[in-house]
C-alpha cells in the first residue's frame, strides 16, 4: 500500500480520510502531541514535527509516495519559509512521486468582477496572498528540478453546515451596497476534500485548478442567503469607502478581491462533480 503524508491536518484534511484510508497508509505531520490519540483513532500514524523548524522534520525524509500539503504560510512576511523547509525535508533520499497543495484564489488580486480561468497571471497585493504566490513558484520550481506530478489548488472561501458567517450576520457587521459589491467565490469542505483526492488520482504536473463551485456570488448576496435561511435579520448596507474604516483588515483582504473564478478544469481534468454546485444546495438542507 502506498504512504499519503498529510501536511496541515485541520478540518478539510480529516475530511479526505475516509477517501483515503482504503487506497493509502496515512500520515500526517502533526506539532502538538496532544492531537495523537484522534488521529491514531480515525487510522492515521501521526509524526510530531513543526514547519517552523525544520530540525524537527527529518523523519519526513523518504516518508511518503504522495503528499497532500494543506498548511498555510507563516502569518508575516511575503514569503512562505514553511514550505521551503517541508520541501527541503522532502527532498532528502527518497521524493514523493506526487503533491497537491491548496493555495489561495487570493493570489490574483482585484480583477473587477471579470472571469478568471487559470492562466490568469498572478496580482497579489495583500501580503496574505503574496506568500502563497511565493509558495506556488517554490513548489513548481521544486517539482520540476525532481520530477515530482504536483499540482495546485487555487481555493476560495471554504463554507460547510458549521463554516457559515451566521455569528458574523448576528453580530450586525455591515455588507457593501449592491452597486459597488464585489464577487467572492465559496467551496464546500466536503467537496474540497473531494477535489483534493481527486487532484492525486487525475492531476496533471504543474497544472493549476480552481477549487470553486459553481457559483460565484456577491458578498452582500452570500451573507444575505445565509440570514435568509437561518431567519435572521439582514445586515446594512454601506459604502465601499466607509467599509475600509470599520471592517477589519483580514475581511477587507477578500471584499477588495473581485473576481469570478471559471471551475471547468475541475470536471473536464479532475473527473469531479460536486455534491453542493452552490451555496443553496447546502441552505436547502435547512
Amino acid at each position: 500500500m502506498k504512504r499519503l503524508l498529510i501536511i496541515g491536518c485541520g478540518d478539510v484534511a480529516r475530511r479526505t480520510l475516509p477517501l483515503l484510508l482504503s487506497h493509502y497508509r496515512v500520515f500526517a505531520l502533526v506539532r502538538r502531541p496532544e492531537s495523537f490519540a484522534a488521529l491514531r483513532e480515525q487510522g492515521v500514524v501521526p509524526i510530531l514535527g513543526d514547519l517552523d523548524s525544520y530540525s524537527s522534520l527529518s523523519r519526513l525524509a523518504g516518508l511518503a509516495d504522495a503528499v497532500l500539503h494543506f498548511a498555510p504560510p507563516p502569518a508575516q512576511g511575503n514569503t512562505d519559509s514553511r514550505t521551503r523547509n517541508l520541501l527541503r525535508a522532502l527532498s532528502q533520499h527518497h521524493v514523493p512521486q506526487q503533491l497537491v497543495y491548496i493555495s489561495t484564489s487570493g493570489v490574483y488580486g482585484d480583477c473587477s468582477g471579470a472571469w478568471i480561468d487559470e492562466t490568469r497571471t498572478c496580482n497579489a497585493t495583500s501580503p496574505r496572498a503574496q506568500r502563497r504566490v511565493d509558495a506556488e513558484k517554490q513548489i513548481r520550481y521544486w517539482a520540476k528540478s525532481h520530477r515530482v506530478n504536483a499540482c495546485i489548488l487555487r481555493v476560495p472561501g471554504i463554507y460547510a453546515m458549521d463554516r457559515l458567517p451566521v455569528q458574523r450576520i448576528q453580530q450586525g457587521s455591515p455588507a457593501i451596497v449592491a452597486a459597488e459589491d464585489g464577487y467572492t467565490n465559496h467551496i464546500h469542505a466536503d467537496d474540497l476534500a473531494r477535489i483534493a483526492c481527486a487532484a492525486l488520482r487525475h492531476g496533471k504536473p504543474c497544472r493549476i485548478y480552481h477549487a470553486s463551485d459553481d457559483q460565484p456570488m456577491k458578498m452582500g448576496d452570500y451573507f444575505d442567503a445565509v440570514a435568509d435561511a437561518f431567519g435572521l435579520a439582514r445586515v446594512s448596507r454601506i459604502s465601499h469607502a466607509a467599509a475600509q474604516q470599520v471592517l477589519s483588515p483580514s475581511l477587507l483582504s477578500f471584499i477588495n478581491e473581485s473576481g469570478r473564478l471559471d471551475n471547468r478544469r475541475l470536471s473536464t481534468e479532475l473527473k469531479v462533480k460536486l455534491i453542493y454546485p452552490t451555496l443553496a444546495a447546502l441552505l436547502a438542507q435547512l
